[in-house]
């Protein structure tokens, strides 16, 4: 079977104000002891990694880009080494009798997607050729805006410019395969802002594969919320930010690009084949402090102590319930509740016949309350062979979610 793998890499320069993520500013002194212990994680999960495929690669954080690219290789080598997996053309390195041949899946003729997430002003043009040396094939650029006075609002460490040049670097170093992160529902934009970083976004030479705009979710306990609780800063209004995500939808289908998830638009073939998996609920292995796994139908996440997991002597085995914690094991049930939930983030759907394939079941009958109800409220439609969400659906999604938690 496919498996994916996430690499959570906690260290940052400077938390910015709105990430509640579990991730360490300025305690680079432990990146190496660090990196020791996710080698060692890595090595005893081997069975797991080197009896399925490895489809998809994702270091995540944090900023992946803020740490030593030599321990970035080091993470990838191992992962290599224990999979199996041979990124060199024309070699194979055997996987249990199976291969992995130029970084190709098997049967599949397609490459194992390696990415990394890059902040500007954390990288190099040496560091960006080295991570395409050793394999890394998609680069995630956290941009957020193209505003300087916004970028400093939400406490990013980086301006335009910074990015601009992180997109050169990265260009000159061979990938082909860049993604775009901006934001909108940020303090102090409009629609004519949001325009601005999306015009100067796709006119960007090369143009970008694949742009992810999320909207500000104001999460407990961050600096941002604690300015707006104080008067210091104010966010656009609900309608709002709705005109600015139909503004932005609509810019940039109209530049090609397609709208295949909630927030996520890619040129055609160049959609994220990790953050897909996730949604069609395929496996994958999260290593590093607070990293999430989905095996079996179990849902499990590492401990989100950073001291936690660097002092205990193993990863598995009889530290299993101290480090990583059970937050679900699925029944039945369960899964085919999630599977319509995960699907209906993205635009096509959930396909009515691979549903059949995966659980038996048609899921038009197995959910005729939940969908007679949606379809109703017109924020489903059932297309042919497909469940999908309405426009109306897509600003009321998380209602659409809710009928099958």
């Amino acid at each position: 079977m496919e498996l994916g793998i996430y690499v959570h890499i906690p260290f940052c320069i400077k938390k910015c104000d709105y990430c509640d993520f579990i991730s360490y500013s300025n305690c680079f002194d432990m990146q190496e002891k660090y990196v020791e212990k996710l080698l060692g994680e890595i090595e005893e999960n081997k069975n797991l990694l080197k009896n399925n495929f490895i489809s998809t690669i994702y270091i995540g954080g944090g900023t992946p880009s803020a740490i030593n690219p030599e321990l970035i290789k080091k993470i990838l080598n191992k992962i290599y080494d224990v999979a199996g997996i041979e990124i060199e053309k024309n070699k194979g390195t055997s996987n249990g009798g199976k291969k992995i041949i130029g970084n190709e899946i098997p049967d599949k003729k397609e490459k194992i997607e390696i990415t990394i997430e890059v902040n500007p002003g954390t990288t190099t043009k040496n560091n960006l050729q080295m991570y395409k040396n050793c394999g890394i094939n998609r680069l995630s650029i956290g941009l957020q805006s193209t505003d300087d006075d916004i970028l400093k609002e939400i406490g990013r460490i980086h301006n335009y410019e910074q990015f601009l040049d992180t997109y050169k670097w990265a260009e000159e170093a061979g990938f082909e395969n860049i993604n775009v992160d901006l934001m909108l529902g940020l303090p102090g934009q409009d629609i004519e802002i949001l325009k601005k970083s999306l015009e100067k976004v796709v006119n960007l030479k090369p143009e970008p594969k694949h742009i992810s705009v999320y909207s500000l979710i104001v999460e407990e306990n961050t600096k941002i919320e604690q300015r707006i609780g104080s008067g210091e800063l104010s966010l656009p209004d609900d309608e709002e930010e709705r005109r600015q995500y139909h503004y932005m939808k609509n810019f940039l289908e109209l530049n090609g690009y397609k709208h295949y998830e909630i927030s996520n638009f890619a040129k055609p073939g160049f959609e994220s084949k990790h953050n897909m998996n996730c949604w069609e609920q395929k496996q994958y292995v999260g290593f590093g402090v607070a990293a999430s796994s989905y095996v079996k139908g179990v849902r499990y996440t590492n401990t989100s102590s950073l001291e936690k997991y660097l002092n205990v002597k193993t990863i598995v085995g009889n530290d299993f319930e101290t480090v990583k914690i059970i937050e679900e094991t699925q029944n039945k049930s369960d899964m085919e509740k999630e599977y319509m939930m995960l699907g209906l983030r993205k635009l096509d759907g959930v396909s009515i016949s691979k549903f059949e394939q995966k659980f038996g079941e048609n899921p038009i009958y197995l959910f005729r309350n939940e969908l007679q109800k949606l379809v109703e409220e017109d924020l489903l439609e059932v297309d042919l062979d497909d469940i999908k969400l309405t426009n109306n659906g897509l600003d009321l999604a998380n209602l659409v979610w809710e009928e099958f938690v």
